[in-house]
This record gives structure tokens, C-alpha cells and sequence, in this order.
């Protein structure tokens, strides 16, 4: 308001000012209501309340910065002047549009309705009652506060839609951001599970090797061939992962229950010795199947690399309404694991395998046996 007129600015107050202007010299015309236009009065009186006018239009000029000051000053002045009736209405007119509706109100009450009875008193109308007189002064400014109320609480309202239309905007970058963040976090851990997988099939032949140099040449080009073939497939599956981002539509390739039997099948040709129970009837759920999967994958992975070499038991039971129930379970070591499949035991698989149950509404269990080994197990919903 204080800040630098613009073009907008300098057209609304000019108009503003002619306007009073006008309402001043038609008044001193037409409505000899007055001091100054009364004929009989003395020539100097007149020329004041004249300049008492102008003034009051010149003022208008700083009706932004100081509203409430010149709205104050000039209804006081129309009590004794009605020349100034026309900036008077521009004053209470602007103080109601940019200041709140209870400034411009007392000044209404506190001091308009007031200066009317004065004015009415003070300089009666010949051809109008006092009370008719009263009441359109009453009215007639009241009229004009009411159409600044209107005003201001029309800019505070598209003020409010613009800032609800920025935080909408803001709120959906947000959401743009968080789901893009869940994005990068699902592909974190496809790739932690598609990956380590296959890694550790590598990790548990190439150890075997640097600990058997001596190991017969079939045996050696066996391992070799796992290692090329798990290679490769870990380079297919980064591929497929990778691939998706530049999809426009598209999903992660997930695995399903029918998957389950070639995993299980790839950890025994690896030296893991698996025995695998199936204890269900119907279809699995694909949700349900692709949580199952992993937490089997995930299961062997950790027995690769911490327990290699020891007998591990995979069991998947349940049936429609009762629930998925997954359990591997592996028994002790027969020796210490080779360096290249131990691992540091972060333990990071096991924090995004239990976000994964706790997202599909499971529950998840792992620790020792008790009996020297190992027990990863999970129960999932099964919808009937």
C-alpha cells in the first residue's frame, strides 16, 4: 500500500479526486446546505470551507497509507462542511476495503452517525424534515461502508482460493515426490532381493574353488558353468528392474508361487541342501505368492551365507481364510563358511523383508532355533 504507485493506481486515484471534486463544486451549486455556500456569509468564510474542500480532496491521494487517519479527519470536517461529502465517502469507502470490517465499523458508528446528526442540525434542509435529512446522511454512508465490506471480503476471498490453489500445488509436488521416493525404494529392494540371490549362488562356487583348488576337473567346470549361468541371469534380471524405469507403464517384474520350485530347485544344484513341503490347496493370492517368494528367497540367501553347507528345510502351508504360513528353517553349520559368503550380517534383508510382511498385514518371526540353527518364518493373510 506504502510501496510505489503503479499505473492502475494513478488512474483510480485521479478519478478519485475529480470525483470529489466535482461532488464539491456540484454541492456548492446546487445544495446551499453549507457554510461556504450560503451568499450572506462573509466572503472569507467561504473561501475557507472552498479551501477546507480542496484540501480534503488532496488527501485522498493518501488514502492507502493512512486510511483510517483521513477517514477519521474528514467525517469530523463534514459535520460543519458539507463540501467535503464526497471525499468523506471515498475515505470510508477505501478504510473499509483495506482495513478489517471492525476498524471500519466504529468508525462508522463511533463517529458517522454522529456527524450526521450534527451536520443536520447544524444546517437544516428547507425542503426535508430533520429526521428525513438525518437518516439519508445515515444511510448514505452506511451504504458506502457496506459496498467497501463487500469488497474487501471479495479480495480476501480470492486471496484465499489463490493461496489454496498454491498449497494444492505444493501438496501435489509432494505427493509427486513421496510417491517417486516409494519408487526408488521398491526398486532399492527388487534389486537388494533379485540380486543377492543370485550373488550368493556366485559367492558359494567361487569359494568352493579358491578352497578346492585340487578339486576334480568335472567339478570345477561344473562350478564354473553355475558361475557363468548365475551371472548371466543376475545381468538379466538388472536388466528387467532397470528396464522398468523407462517404461512409461509398466511394474517391477515380480515372481509368483509357481517360481518357488525353481528357486528352491537352483539353491540344491548350488551344494544347499533343501527339502521342500507344500502343505496348500488353491490358488494363491498373487500379492500373497510374491511375499512368500521372497521371504524364501531371502531365507536361502542367509543360508548361503552364513550356514553354508547345512541342511535347510523350506515349508509352505495354508489354506484359503486360515493363512499362508512360510517357514525356512536350517540346522547348524558343518564348518565355517568361506570368507566370500559370509558377509558383515547388516542384517539390511531382513529389515526390508519384514516392510514388505508388515505391508501385506503378516507377520514376521526370525532368531535361533535353539538347536544351533536358524528359523526364518511368516504368516499371510489368505483371503477366503
Amino acid at each position: 500500500m506504502a510501496g510505489r504507485r503503479g499505473a492502475r493506481d494513478w488512474i483510480v486515484d485521479s478519478s478519485m479526486f475529480l470525483l470529489a471534486l466535482f461532488f464539491a463544486l456540484v454541492s456548492s451549486v446546487e445544495f446551499p446546505t453549507s457554510p461556504g455556500s450560503e451568499p450572506d456569509l462573509p466572503l472569507w468564510l467561504r473561501i475557507s470551507d472552498m479551501v477546507l474542500a480542496l484540501l480534503a480532496c488532496l488527501s485522498l491521494w493518501w488514502r492507502r497509507r493512512w486510511p483510517v487517519q483521513i477517514a477519521v479527519v474528514l467525517v469530523l470536517l463534514s459535520a460543519v462542511s458539507g463540501l467535503v461529502a464526497g471525499a468523506m465517502l471515498i475515505a470510508l469507502f477505501s478504510l473499509a476495503v483495506h482495513r478489517p470490517p471492525r476498524v471500519s465499523l466504529a468508525v462508522f458508528v463511533g463517529l458517522s452517525v454522529g456527524t450526521a446528526f450534527v451536520h443536520s442540525a447544524l444546517w437544516p434542509d428547507p425542503h426535508a424534515p430533520f429526521l428525513v435529512n438525518f437518516l439519508l446522511g445515515v444511510a448514505l454512508q452506511g451504504a458506502v461502508t457496506g459496498w467497501g465490506l463487500t469488497v474487501h471480503h471479495r479480495r480476501e476471498l480470492v486471496e484465499s482460493l489463490r493461496d489454496r490453489a498454491v498449497h494444492a500445488e505444493t501438496e501435489a509436488q509432494l505427493r509427486a515426490e513421496h510417491a517417486q521416493h516409494q519408487v526408488r525404494e521398491a526398486m532399492a529392494r527388487e534389486i537388494h532381493d533379485v540380486l543377492g540371490h543370485r550373488l550368493s549362488l556366485l559367492s558359494v562356487h567361487a569359494g568352493a574353488l579358491e578352497y578346492r583348488p585340487d578339486a576334480p576337473a568335472e567339478e570345477v567346470a561344473r562350478s564354473a558353468k553355475v558361475i557363468r549361468e548365475s551371472a548371466h541371469q543376475a545381468l538379466q534380471d538388472l536388466r528387467e528392474v532397470i528396464g522398468v524405469l523407462r517404461a512409461p507403464v509398466g511394474e517391477l517384474p515380480q515372481p509368483t508361487m509357481a517360481d518357488l520350485r525353481q528357486l528352491v530347485e537352483e539353491a540344491d544344484e548350488a551344494g544347499t541342501r533343501v527339502e521342500f513341503v507344500e502343505e496348500y490347496a488353491g490358488t494363491v493370492p498373487e500379492r500373497t505368492g510374491r511375499a512368500a517368494y521372497r521371504i524364501v528367497q531371502e531365507g536361502l540367501t542367509n543360508v548361503r551365507k552364513h550356514a553354508a553347507g547345512a541342511t535347510t528345510r523350506v515349508l509352505v502351508r495354508g489354506a484359503p481364510g486360515d493363512g499362508l504360513a512360510v517357514e525356512v528353517r536350517n540346522g547348524p553349520s558343518p564348518g565355517s563358511p568361506p570368507a566370500a559368503a559370509g558377509g558383515d550380517g547388516s542384517g539390511q534383508g531382513l529389515v526390508g523383508l519384514a516392510e514388505r510382511v508388515s505391508l501385506a498385514a503378516g507377520r514376521l518371526e526370525h532368531g535361533p532355533d535353539g538347536r544351533g540353527g536358524w528359523r526364518l518364518a511368516a504368516w499371510l493373510p489368505w483371503p477366503p
